[in-house]
């Protein structure tokens, strides 16, 4: 459809326009229907007994206890799983369905219990008796890097993945500089904090297959992963997807659905297993912790000639999604700057840590933090602004990264800066409203003490997946009759984690046929595979296929059009359900031309191709697209109490395309708040491999008082490549932010805080500066 086709189409909700989402109210008003809200006449309740202990090895185990439960129908152990009693994502099974002889992690599943009510089933998981041999964990990953032999977690050794990128010759290069910087970072652990815990249904089917309900990000990912552990045929599981309450990536990973599925076929009942808060702690994995070290080399005037860069990140006992988080965190190392001499080497290690995989920007993020920080490192050694040094260094269309790619779309980093820099900031502190000071209605402060500072953040993020990843989505899409007018059925896989996918693949099939009634199938595996709602990927993929499929539909259409019109008109269009032609105008409706006709097409979509990055090198063109945020943030600190304040967050994004531009301002809002939560809120206390706040009320998020006002300016300057060219949106601002606001807080501080988040006593006292 051409650009004046849309134009047409707005007012049907079409892609540009801010249409309202149909989950939207229910939502508000409490009435939609989460996975934890399953229910099925006759169900049994389903529990996990999980590790106390971060390693140790399983002396003895007696489930005879809990077996002889009165209400208790099951209770199962890694002896019952009925196939492969590994699994994982990608191509690393390493994870057990169900612990065998030894635990990695505190929190490993090691049995199941299915009772006709939950509280019978934790009754029965008590009474397991359980023989331990503690052990001694491996909780530093460093010590893993120096020494991956002696520090071993599992059979496949230390090291998950260590990726080096080389470019030219940073000791020379070091030779010649004449502003020499460095620093070390760390990030803690995030959790994806996502506020509907993991939940499904398991239901036994006549085939003796499985239907399974549950909310995850990707169908047909858990599939393969459930289905040899099940020892059932792909083709027998059918997955539906539950109403998700977050996610974040930390739904990527499996989490009770394999343990359903067990329980259901054992006993020939549906099942729910729903995890409490704490559960959910355990149940999923969250961000990596990373220690960065860091050395760039500049010119007087801060023009970088070298970086040399060092990321260990802690992925725990299984591999999860490691592999792709250090390919991440090794080509966006030094972030989106030019740079003639770079040497990374990036680590992924096991520990006995909490397991941790995907979330959102993951790997990126981590950088993040670490480059900013020294590009604002380096702009005080060589006396220049912030914004200055950014400027000077600043990738553009055709530069190219670490990895040798070149960015062949625009990346209007130069311009993003100066338009940040425009903004206006917010008025001066007024001291009349205690609730606006750091420490807000508790009263801790009338305004001693308190410094008001700002700082910035660039980050970079990779859209969609990367490095050959075979990543393709499928669509299929309906267009009939129905009550009297036409009516398109969109059907994809793809999961909706509270992105507004759903919204957005019905703007399209309204902008491609030109028709208003479109209905959003729920996704299930009915239909090809969608892949995973992550990598800011869905709309750009999903998108292209729900597009693909309906300029097959709307193909068909018109030449259905040209046949009962007398085949005279050559040029015709749908538009506003409407049967055009530029020279003749309306000729018919779209319900006159259909009649009784059906028109169905499934269409896959795949982006241009990339490649793995050099194992030796790291080169290679590995990522399909890049996105740029920047942010400024203003704060306000109590430098006597360490109590921080975000006043305002300012952020310039370039989308290539709005496709809906009150949902892209959430996706913005949302990624910022996560951004901040790092910077000086949200981390999992891990001591000696032991989580020590699992809840919220330790776990700490930001809330509506946290989060400041923001201002956006948001720009569109199209990617060729992309359906719309469009730009993946929601991850980049969770990069940008936790740089900007540490920053802030530094300037207003005086500390170097080389770690988030940043707490009270990091401002107050030297430790952990």
């Amino acid at each position: 459809m051409t650009a004046s086709s849309e134009v047409e189409a707005r007012g049907l909700g079409g892609v540009g326009e801010s249409v309202r989402r149909p989950d939207g109210s229910l939502k508000v008003s409490g009435e939609f229907a989460y996975a934890s809200d399953l229910w099925m006449d006759g169900m049994l309740w389903g529990a996990t007994l999980r590790s106390p202990y971060p390693r140790a090895r399983i002396v003895s185990m007696d489930v005879g206890p809990a077996l002889a439960t009165p209400g208790v129908h099951a209770v199962l152990t890694h002896e019952d799983v009925p196939g492969s009693k590994l699994y994982g994502l990608g191509d690393v099974p390493d994870q057990p369905v169900l612990a065998e002889g030894e635990v990695r992690h505190q929190g490993e599943p090691i049995a199941l219990v299915a009772a006709d009510h939950p509280e019978i089933a934790r009754k029965a998981l008590a009474r397991i008796a359980i023989g331990w041999e503690e052990l001694e964990p491996v909780t530093d990953p460093r010590a893993v890097v120096a020494d991956p032999a002696r520090h071993r977690v599992q059979p496949l050794g230390g090291i998950t993945r260590h990726q080096p990128v080389r470019v030219g010759d940073v000791d020379r290069a070091r030779a010649g500089a004449a502003v020499v910087v460095s620093g070390e970072y760390e990030v803690g652990i995030q959790d994806q904090a996502f506020l509907g815990p993991e939940s499904g249904l398991a239901v036994p089917a006549e085939d003796g297959g499985l239907d399974l309900y549950v909310s995850t990000q990707w169908l047909h990912g858990d599939i393969r992963q459930i289905a040899p552990c099940l020892n059932l045929p792909e083709d027998r599981i059918r997955m539906t997807l539950a109403g998700v309450g977050g996610a974040f990536g930390g739904r990527e990973d499996l989490s009770m659905q394999i343990h359903a599925g067990m329980l259901a076929l054992r006993t020939g009942k549906p099942v729910k297993m729903s995890y409490d808060r704490r559960e959910s702690f355990f149940g999923h994995v969250h961000r990596h912790p990373a220690w960065m070290r860091y050395e760039y080399g500049a010119t007087e005037d801060g023009r970088l000639l070298y970086a040399d860069v060092e990321i260990i990140l802690d992925g725990g006992a299984y591999t999860s999604s490691t592999l792709a988080v250090v390919g991440n965190a090794a080509s966006l190392g030094v972030g989106p700057y030019e740079i003639p001499h770079i040497r990374i080497d990036a680590y992924g290690v096991y520990t006995n840590n909490p397991p941790c995989g995907a979330m959102r920007g993951f790997g990126a993020v981590q950088a993040c933090f670490a480059y900013e920080s020294m590009m604002d490192r380096l702009a005080a050694a060589c006396g220049i602004g912030p914004l200055e040094v950014r400027r000077r260094n600043a990738v553009t269309q055709g530069s190219r990264l670490a990895t040798g790619q070149v960015i062949d779309s625009p990346a209007p980093m130069a311009e993003m800066l100066d338009r940040l820099e425009a903004v206006p900031m917010p008025p001066p502190p007024d001291h009349s409203d205690l609730r606006d000071l750091p420490g807000g209605a508790s009263q801790t402060t009338h305004g001693e003490g308190v410094v008001r500072a700002v700082g910035y953040g660039i980050g970079i993020k990779n859209i969609c997946f990367s490095e050959g990843f075979d990543d393709l989505s499928t669509a299929r899409v309906r267009l009939e009759v129905i009550g009297g007018e036409p009516a398109a059925l969109v059907h994809t896989a793809a999961a909706e984690v509270g992105q507004g996918l759903v919204t957005l693949q019905a703007q399209i099939a309204r902008t491609e046929l030109g028709v208003e009634k479109v209905t959003v199938h729920t996704a299930d595996n009915a239909v090809g595979d969608a892949g995973s709602s992550s990598a800011s990927r869905q709309s750009y993929m999903t998108g292209g296929a729900v597009r693909a499929a309906c300029e097959a539909v709307r193909a068909r259409l018109l030449d259905l059009a040209r046949r009962r019109l007398d085949g005279t008109h050559r040029d015709l269009a749908v538009r506003g359900g409407k049967i055009v032609s530029p020279s003749a105008g309306v000729l018919a409706s779209v319900e006159e031309v259909l009649g009784t006709e059906v028109i169905e097409e499934t269409r896959e979509y795949r982006h241009r191709p990339t490649v793995p990055m050099d194992p030796v090198t790291g080169q290679g063109d590995s990522h399909t697209q890049l996105a740029l945020c920047v942010h400024r943030a203003v704060v306000d600190v109590d430098v006597e109490l360490g109590l921080v304040k975000v006043v305002e967050l300012a952020a310039v994004q370039d989308v290539g395309r709005i496709m809906n531009r009150q949902a892209l301002e959430g996706q913005i809002h949302g990624g910022s708040a996560q951004g901040l939560g790092l910077a000086v809120l949200e981390e999992i206390v891990v001591s000696g491999g032991t989580v020590r706040n699992p809840s919220f009320t330790d776990y700490l998020i930001p809330t509506i008082l946290d989060m400041p006002p923001m201002r956006l300016d948001i720009l569109e300057h199209p990617d060729p490549n992309a359906p719309y060219g469009l730009r993946g949106a929601g991850e980049p601002p969770t990069l940008s932010s936790t740089p900007a606001i540490v920053a802030a807080v530094r300037a207003a501080t005086g500390r170097p805080l080389a770690r988030v988040p940043v707490r009270p006593e990091h401002i107050v006292f030297e430790a952990g500066g």
